[in-house]
């Protein structure tokens, strides 16, 4: 069931058109890491599941029959990346997988699309009883059916955003060409802003943007993440919550318009919710001298293009998307 080829992938990192912010800037393409697992979410769930292809391993040489296959139950809205990459690795892995969606029964997405063609089975839960998913790590047993006591169902939170998520993301940091002065990301469960942490290990410093308001509360789970995980308190970042532009998943005329002018002036697919926002607030810190010119920076593309296919014809932004 384990494919180690999948996890075995590195995504390449260029050079922008300095006229965009200025200065050189670089950026780490995660949205190439794979056709349907790709950025952030990919990296996230490397090693949980291979800690559930151990399980499976374990399984196979205490018992003797027929072993249980692993079910993979994750959450998410009707664009979620992390939704429609847990059902691509799922599949791909021979896994089940059962997407609890925010929503009603009737709702449809692209995205969602996708996931029941590989096999995942959407369950619609309504927004009081999402928060309670959020809020209690054993609320979906009661949701999802033959969860209880089925020792193969594997729960991933909101976003995949596990200690065991910053692994895969650490590592990301290896792959690059040098270590940067400034790493910039999106910030929206804080577990790839940790993940850079554990990578860097005190070296240079991480700009967050949170894509969400009232982010404040990211800074301890940051702190959390990271000493479960078992890494230091690495507090070589900063987290900025100015530039979520209204709130997550929320737009305005002026961010709209820069994500066209960098799609087609740097030939780099971004949407508004995730990496879109991040290159603006990266425009505007290195106009405010908050980033220097004399700073090696790498601006950190985390795929998350699935929102762009809820775009209508007249709003899409994405080149090539």
């Amino acid at each position: 069931m384990w494919q180690p080829n999948l996890w075995g992938r590195h995504s390449p990192c260029q050079v922008l058109d300095t006229a965009v912010f200025g200065m050189p800037v670089w950026i780490k393409r995660d949205d190439l890491l794979h056709p349907t697992v790709s950025g952030n979410k990919f990296r996230k769930l490397k090693y949980p599941l291979r800690a559930v292809a151990e399980q499976v391993v374990a399984q196979q040489t205490a018992e003797s029959g027929a072993v249980t296959v692993p079910q993979l139950i994750t959450m998410g809205g009707l664009w979620s990346n992390h939704v429609h990459a847990t059902a691509h690795a799922a599949a791909l892995c021979g896994y089940a997988s059962v997407g609890l969606v925010r929503g009603h029964v009737g709702m449809s997405s692209a995205m969602l699309d996708d996931c029941r063609v590989q096999g995942m089975q959407i369950q619609f839960v309504d927004r009081a009883t999402y928060r309670t998913l959020r809020d209690d790590p054993d609320r979906w047993r009661d949701l999802v059916l033959d969860s209880e006591g089925n020792q193969a169902a594997v729960w991933l939170p909101e976003g995949g955003s596990v200690p065991a998520a910053l692994h895969g993301v650490a590592e990301l940091i290896g792959e690059l060409p040098f270590v940067p002065d400034v790493m910039v990301v999106a910030c929206g469960t804080a577990a790839t802003l940790a993940g850079l942490l554990a990578g860097l290990q005190g070296r240079g410093r991480v700009i967050g943007i949170a894509v969400l308001r009232h982010a404040d509360y990211l800074r301890d789970e940051v702190t959390r993440l990271l000493l479960q995980a078992g890494y230091p308190n690495y507090d070589n970042y900063q987290l900025l919550t100015d530039f979520h532009h209204g709130g997550y998943a929320k737009t305005t005329p002026q961010l709209l318009q820069f994500c066209r002018e960098f799609s087609a002036q740097c030939g780099v697919p971004v949407e508004p919710v995730y990496t879109g926002k991040v290159a603006y607030a990266l425009r505007e810190l290195v106009r405010s001298g908050f980033i220097l010119e004399s700073e090696r920076v790498i601006m950190l593309h985390t795929g998350g293009l699935q929102g762009a296919r809820g775009q209508s014809v007249d709003e899409l932004f994405c080149a090539g998307v």
